[in-house]
């Protein structure tokens, strides 16, 4: 499960990024996809059952 947790944690952490910047731009629609995707990527953790301290 390591190798899942830290992809997993990448993941979430570029998402992240990616979606304070969208937000940032002032571009909503990329900022709500971004929103989504972390919604989805923080689900597969907690029903794997990890806690990715986000």
């Amino acid at each position: 499960m390591g190798e899942f947790l830290a992809e997993i944690t990448v993941r979430i952490n570029e998402t992240n990024n990616s979606y304070r910047a969208a937000q940032a731009a002032g571009d909503d629609f990329l900022a709500d996809t971004h929103a989504s995707e972390l919604e989805d990527l923080r689900r597969i953790a907690a029903r794997n059952g990890l806690d990715t301290g986000i």
